[in-house]
């Protein structure tokens, strides 16, 4: 049985409550969604059929990183149609929360580039559009909590390794291990003199796997024949 989406915290909820009461408030939410949906669609189309956003050259820091954008292509094109999608779901009652969580790694992307490569007063503009996204977030916090407390809250099945032998999930969990020692010595995380020693690991990982698995299936044959002489 599908178990009852959760309420907010009650001090919290009081909170949220309140707010939701007060009309002015009501008018300031529907503000920054139209604010907003008018401030994307525009520039998520030119994203979406593949125009180029600024006419600054590229020996500007600024037109160098959309000019880099830009010839990723299909990456451009995804963003564009992202921003309109998100902009379109704000203006619909019915879809504006899931608009309000797409427009998060949106903002706080949007807000971090113009920080990062130096958009002047942009940056400040971005941090208004944030605090906006931020605020919409905040006024359907109880959706929110709900669809949240629904997906992790449903009975999900057996594990992944459900049972397996002990050799078969330590030979997961060492071969794990040892594959992300690797990558990181890729990176310089770790010592690249690791590498021959993590070579060796890895192989006795799969051997633990491919033993713990033969085992787990030859225990898993006799238990029916076991339980038939009781």
């Amino acid at each position: 049985m599908m178990s009852e989406p959760a309420q907010l915290p009650p001090r919290l909820g009081e909170l949220h409550a309140w707010a939701r009461r007060q009309s002015w408030l009501g008018r300031f939410t529907l503000m920054n969604r139209l604010l907003l949906a008018m401030a994307f669609i525009p520039t998520g189309l030119v994203k979406a059929t593949n125009q180029r956003f600024t006419l600054l050259p590229v020996e500007n820091p600024i037109g160098f990183f959309f000019e880099a954008m830009y010839q990723t292509g299909p990456w451009w094109v995804f963003i564009g149609c992202m921003q309109v999608l998100a902009g379109v779901f704000l203006l619909i009652p019915a879809t504006s929360t899931l608009g309000a969580l797409l427009f998060l790694p949106i903002g706080v992307s949007i807000f971090l580039i113009t920080w990062g490569v130096g958009f002047g007063n942009t940056v400040i503009v971005t941090g208004g559009m944030l605090l906006a996204v931020v605020y919409l977030v905040c006024w359907d916090a109880d959706r929110i909590w709900a669809a949240a407390s629904l997906v992790l809250g449903r009975r999900r099945g057996p594990p992944l390794l459900a049972g397996a032998h002990i050799v078969e999930k330590a030979g997961w969990i060492i071969g794990g291990l040892t594959g992300l020692g690797f990558f990181l010595g890729t990176r310089g995380f770790t010592p690249r003199g690791w590498y021959g020693t993590l070579f060796f690991i890895g192989l006795g990982a799969i051997a633990l796997v491919v033993i713990g698995w033969v085992l787990g299936a030859l225990s898993s044959r006799r238990r029916p024949a076991t339980a038939g002489h009781r």
